[in-house]
Order: structure tokens, then C-alpha cells, then sequence
């Protein structure tokens, strides 16, 4: 059985919003094309407090009940079974969508008889890399959707960076059209 994990596919993570992916929202359409594809669909957000010591790393975004916290408005969210919240503390992490504070991903997954995992979302080199590796380390086959992913694009050369560790782990790469 197969899932789709969307990772922050969020207004404040696409142009225009806080901490942008330069091209974040060209995920959507893939995305939403691929969307009834699989067994199982969740979705991750940041849900940020306010407060948060991960805001001393990054500029304030995804603060929870915020416009810039909303998924993008054409993401057809309508398809999403579980909504994941992720980052609600006090604290640097949420990274990852088996992070996530409001359920547990991994017996979530196992409960449903999942064992493949397709990442697709925002962005490449943080929340969908962690989500990545962290399926694949607890033993899901995993895929990334590479034209399905964007960067937020910090430094250059870390989007490719990213990818070729992912590759370098064994988290297969497959277009969309693949799927």
C-alpha cells in the first residue's frame, strides 16, 4: 500500500509568504495530478507558536491560526485523509513529518499497511529531507517526487545537495509522471 506524504505546501513557504520557496507553489499542480494515486494521503504543516526558540533561526512563519500557516489556497486539500501539525513547541524541531505533535506518523502508517511512502512538498533541503530519511530510516520504501519538491534555496548548491544525500541513502527518485 502506498502513501503520499505532502510536507508544508503552505502560503508562508510559497512566493510572497515569510520564508519562501522562490517557485513553491509550482509543487501544487504536480501535486494535486498525483493526489489520488495513492491508498492514504496526509499533509503536513508548521503550526508555530508566537513564541518559539526555532525563530531564532528563522524569521517568524507559519504561526499558528496565520494566513501564512494555511495550506496554498489551490492545493486540493479536500483529498488529504490526516492533517499533521508539526513545530507547536518551544523548541527547534518539526522538521520532519514524523515529527508531528498531533499524531504519530509512524503507527499511523503501519496501522493502515503502508509500506511504500511518495514525499512531495516544501522544502527540499529541510522539512522534505528530513521526512524523507526519517521513512526510509524507520522502514518504509521511499520515493521522492522530485518535480513534486522545491528549495527554499538558503545557500546555493543545497537543493542538489539534499537530493544527492537522499539519493545517496537509497530514497529513490520518480517524476510525477512516473507515479
Amino acid at each position: 500500500m502506498k502513501a503520499l506524504i505532502i510536507v508544508d505546501v503552505q502560503n508562508d513557504f510559497c512566493p510572497e509568504g515569510a520564508l519562501p520557496a522562490p517557485e513553491g507553489d509550482k509543487v501544487v499542480p504536480v501535486i494535486n495530478k498525483i493526489i489520488n494515486k495513492f491508498d492514504l494521503v496526509v499533509a503536513s504543516r508548521d503550526w508555530h507558536p508566537e513564541g518559539t526558540v526555532h525563530f531564532d533561526k528563522w524569521p517568524p512563519h507559519c504561526v499558528e491560526n496565520t494566513k501564512g500557516a494555511e495550506y496554498h489556497p489551490d492545493l486540493h486539500t479536500e483529498d488529504i485523509d490526516v492533517h499533521l501539525f508539526k513545530g507547536t513547541g518551544n523548541v527547534d524541531d518539526g522538521y520532519s513529518a514524523f515529527e508531528a505533535t498531533s499524531d504519530n506518523l509512524e503507527k499511523l502508517l503501519r496501522k493502515k499497511g503502508i509500506d511504500e511512502v511518495y514525499v512531495a512538498g516544501l522544502t527540499t533541503e529541510y522539512c522534505v529531507r528530513s521526512t524523507a530519511i526519517d521513512s526510509l530510516k524507520k522502514g518504509f520504501k521511499t520515493w521522492l517526487v522530485t518535480d513534486a519538491v522545491e528549495g527554499v534555496r538558503q545557500n546555493p548548491g543545497d537543493v542538489d545537495k539534499a537530493i544527492g544525500e537522499m539519493a545517496g541513502l537509497g530514497i529513490k527518485m520518480i517524476s510525477s509522471s512516473q507515479v
